[in-house]
């Protein structure tokens, strides 16, 4: 957009420089009911927002923890019979994964926008026992065509988690202070992953009871523990700020006003219409960023449904197998909570995205070469805290980027939806006759890596260009300028707004 045509809007606009009081006399949330926003110093803020992040930060992360587990587990399995039990031959265990991802994505859209109107509260751990119950059922299969099915039906009831929860958290937190919610509760996949393999560890030791093999007993007690953690989070959720009721009325006042005010001087737009579809579907960032995203998920969804099988090749035991996996997850977590925590801090995304992408770029260079196990090992490691530390950075990123909160939710939804299909692909390209180098599965990782090598330096100069023109524009207006949007109009346009600034 040129310097003259952001000034045409510039002069529309409301002044940026709005005075804090009058802002709070605005219409805040939706609820007459509410006194008016208190003034908080910046130590009670921050207790107030930990206030919350204990509240929601610890059901959210184990539900989506068990989460991880439930779809990623089947790797786990793999090496402890499922794979020979249930005959699978050819490429009949990597259409399985696949066949996760395609309901996975196609329902996660969808599921976003019903998630207000049914309830956060009731909607996200309602999905978790209806998951749950599936992932249990996973564990009786006999045949591959009953496996298929199982994973079809895990990825209809999954699809909803991530997305509804990221969404959901936007309803609470400023956009400066989600990223680091997002890898608290995003963390827990790292987590999950060390906690399969201890877990298939220990369960392995339950080989023959009930005359059930090691791997039916993975799905078994992970599914069972998911429903019961599902039925807890029914008591634990609310639903939104305004109806928190472990919240002070002030409290829930100050929340809404800081939320609502957090993208733009006039807040965002509340009340859903089919435009605001639209709007997030024919967004040039929506569709740059689902590249960025793919170039990450492609790669995290590659090593997470395959270490096991890549370690398995250096010659350890079964045993030892699953144990080995587990410290590249603890360094996955910690790099992630230190990425997350320095991003939010300095109010950026894309260093932390390409800092990741180029673990990634090391991590696999490594698998493809032709070196010991010794270094091979030490290249997963990188592998795993790359893909896993610049994934809460994507969805932050776009989320940030996003005003109003229908449009952000289903550019948000589809974000993920749309990207996850990289996963789809990365479940298909560690071949079992590749085996031991899986030349051909990490050749593609670093494919999707230097898509987003790509393709994050190009939305940050697009971010900068616009953010560098609309600041022109501001100054060219000069002090005193008097505009003439009304607040509903700007709320109407969004991240379009001439006061709004992407985040870099």
């Amino acid at each position: 957009m040129s310097i003259d045509k952001e000034k045409e809007s510039v002069m529309g606009s409301v002044s940026q420089e709005e005075n804090i009081s009058e802002k709070r006399e605005l219409d805040f949330g939706g609820d007459s009911t509410l006194p008016p926003p208190p003034t908080l110093t910046a130590a009670e803020e921050k207790a107030l927002y930990r206030k919350i992040d204990l509240r929601l930060m610890p059901i959210l992360s184990l539900m989506y923890l068990l989460s991880f587990m439930d779809r990623g587990n089947i790797g786990n399995a793999k090496i402890q019979g499922l794979t020979t039990q249930l005959h699978l031959v050819g490429n009949e265990y990597n259409i399985a994964l696949t066949m996760f991802f395609i309901p996975y994505c196609l329902f996660e859209c969808p599921a976003n926008l019903v998630l207000k109107r049914f309830r956060p509260s009731r909607w996200l751990p309602g999905i978790a026992i209806v998951w749950g119950t599936v992932m249990t059922l996973m564990g009786l299969v006999k045949t591959y065509p009953q496996l298929v099915g199982v994973r079809v039906c895990l990825g209809v009831a999954e699809a909803g988690l991530f997305p509804g929860v990221v969404y959901y958290l936007t309803f609470w937190y400023p956009r400066y202070e989600l990223q680091y919610r997002i890898g608290l509760f995003f963390g827990a996949a790292t987590l999950a992953g060390a906690f399969s393999g201890l877990l298939a560890f220990a369960i392995s030791f339950m080989n023959g009871i009930d005359g059930l093999e090691g791997w039916s007993w993975i799905f078994i007690i992970e599914g069972c523990a998911t429903v019961a953690v599902g039925i807890v989070a029914a008591f634990i959720l609310v639903d939104f700020p305004s109806t928190a009721k472990f919240l002070t009325p002030e409290e829930r006042a100050y929340v809404i006003w800081k939320k609502k005010y957090d993208n733009s001087s006039v807040g965002e737009e509340e009340h859903f219409a089919w435009r605001f579809v639209w709007a997030a579907a024919k967004d040039w960032q929506v569709w740059l960023h689902i590249l960025i995203y793919m170039s990450v998920i492609g790669p995290l969804y590659g090593i997470s449904l395959f270490l096991p099988s890549i370690i398995d090749t250096f010659g350890f035991t079964t045993a030892q197998t699953q144990l080995l996996t587990v410290p590249c997850y603890l360094f996955a977590t910690i790099v992630l909570l230190v990425f997350s925590f320095w991003s939010d801090r300095i109010k950026m995304r894309a260093p932390f995205i390409y800092a990741g992408l180029l673990m990634l770029l090391i991590g696999f260079s490594i698998q493809i070469a032709d070196v010991s196990h010794g270094a091979k090992y030490f290249g997963t490691f990188f592998c795993v805290a790359g893909s896993y530390a610049a994934f809460p950075a994507v969805v932050a990123w776009l989320g940030n980027n996003l005003a109003g909160q229908y449009k952000r939710g289903v550019g948000m939804a589809m974000h993920i939806g749309i990207g996850n299909f990289a996963g789809a692909i990365a479940s298909n390209i560690f071949r079992t006759q590749d085996a031991p180098r899986y030349i051909l599965g990490h050749g593609l990782e670093l494919m999707f890596v230097g898509i987003g090598l790509i393709c994050v330096p190009i939305a940050v100069l697009l971010y900068k260009r616009i953010n560098a023109n609309r600041d022109q524009a501001m100054m060219a207006l000069g002090e005193g300028g008097k505009m003439n949007y009304t607040p509903e109009e700007l709320r109407e346009m969004g991240d379009r707004a001439p006061d709004f600034r992407y985040s870099l």
